[in-house]
């Protein structure tokens, strides 16, 4: 199939102009979206620094050679300061690049003194209805994360609300269930962040299924939690979010391995997409397999992540650890744990800024 038959839509902002001075905090957006005449738009979506905001209305549209080009507005309520507005369009073909302006606030400025309040959605399965695949510290990851993001209540936060689903509490009714609760419960003033710990594996057509504890390798479909589930909530979830994933472990001497096929660089780079906003930090890189060792009490990744959180990513010494520090951090520490056998990563939306994710001091 030629490229030029499966193209996105192209959308570009006409209004207001990027760089643009704004005292008021309603805007009407308007641009653009050019298609093939075969692939109408399917959804038209705002963002604020990289979060959903609005909804499109359409209001003409104007045949242009082959193609369709629709003129929309779109009703935006700015935040009282700086930020980056964008605009992407989607068709059957997939996402637009995101079109993007920054608009510098000039209006009243509202001192906010309220603090986010922090949602943490943490799954870890080492004891699973199948025996065969029983893992040592999936379940301890996914605890000790919750318990070192609940100690930044009254901190960082005004409260941290935490779900913590192991064993055969992560059965897959309970993970999305989980799912449905975070992306419910998160506003756009809140961050909300879901860590995953365990098994993962892909199916003959490719696709990513993490493994919870009732599943069954010959039902995968009908017992897996597809990884499109994970991404259409992270899609829909308000305010910030952060995707910590740690599913393909392997024992530093040859012990059990979590996933089967260990390659998920794809779904990471589909769940911090422009159109889905979300910052992944993910154990391992490319076909590597992550390690995990007694002498830790955890897969390398999560002992550097909680070193990480509990201040050694500080790395300005102004009691913040930040998206961009912890990155760092995460890939110097598992880099030294593991011999440098071990690669995280960490993936963030071009329109997605550097921001605190913990207190320290």
């Amino acid at each position: 199939v030629d490229v030029d038959k499966t193209l996105p839509p192209l959308v570009t902002i006409k209004s207001p102009e990027n760089n643009a001075d704004m005292a008021d905090a309603a805007v009407k957006v308007q641009f653009s979206v050019r298609t093939p005449a075969d692939a109408p738009v399917t959804a038209t979506r705002a963002y604020i620094d990289g979060r959903p905001v609005g909804n499109a209305r359409r209001i003409q549209e104007v045949a242009s050679g082959t193609d369709t080009e629709t003129a929309q507005t779109l009703d935006v309520t700015l935040p009282a300061r700086d930020c980056e507005l964008s605009i992407i369009a989607e068709n059957k073909h997939g996402a637009s690049a995101p079109a993007m302006v920054k608009v510098h606030w000039k209006g009243k400025t509202v001192v906010d003194i309220t603090k986010p309040k922090l949602y943490v959605l943490s799954i870890g399965v080492s004891k699973y209805k199948n025996p065969d695949y029983t893992l040592e510290y999936a379940a301890k990851d996914a605890t000790d994360f919750a318990a070192a993001l609940k100690s930044q209540s009254g901190k960082l936060y005004r409260d941290v609300e935490v779900r913590l689903l192991t064993d055969d509490q992560a059965g897959k009714d309970g993970v999305l269930d989980g799912l449905e609760w975070i992306q419910k419960q998160t506003t756009s003033r809140d961050v909300a962040m879901i860590f995953l710990s365990g098994h993962g594996v892909r199916d003959g057509s490719g696709d990513y299924y993490y493994v919870p504890y009732n599943f069954d390798i010959e039902k995968k479909r009908s017992t897996g939690v597809l990884f499109y589930e994970i991404e259409k909530t992270i899609k829909d979830i308000a305010g910030k979010t952060l995707f910590f994933v740690d599913t393909c472990h392997s024992g530093a001497a040859g012990g059990k391995t979590r996933g089967i096929e260990p390659d998920i660089v794809s779904i990471v780079n589909e769940l911090s997409s422009a159109e889905n906003g979300a910052i992944v930090f993910c154990a391992s890189t490319g076909k590597e397999y992550a390690l995990e060792d007694a002498k830790w009490g955890h897969g390398a990744f999560t002992t550097a992540l909680l070193e990480g959180l509990s201040g050694k990513a500080d790395l300005k010494g102004d009691g913040r650890v930040t998206v961009a520090s912890l990155d760092y951090f995460l890939s110097e520490r598992v880099k030294e744990l593991t011999g440098g056998s071990q690669h995280p990563t960490t993936t963030k939306p071009p329109s997605v800024p550097d921001f605190p994710i913990a207190i320290v001091k």
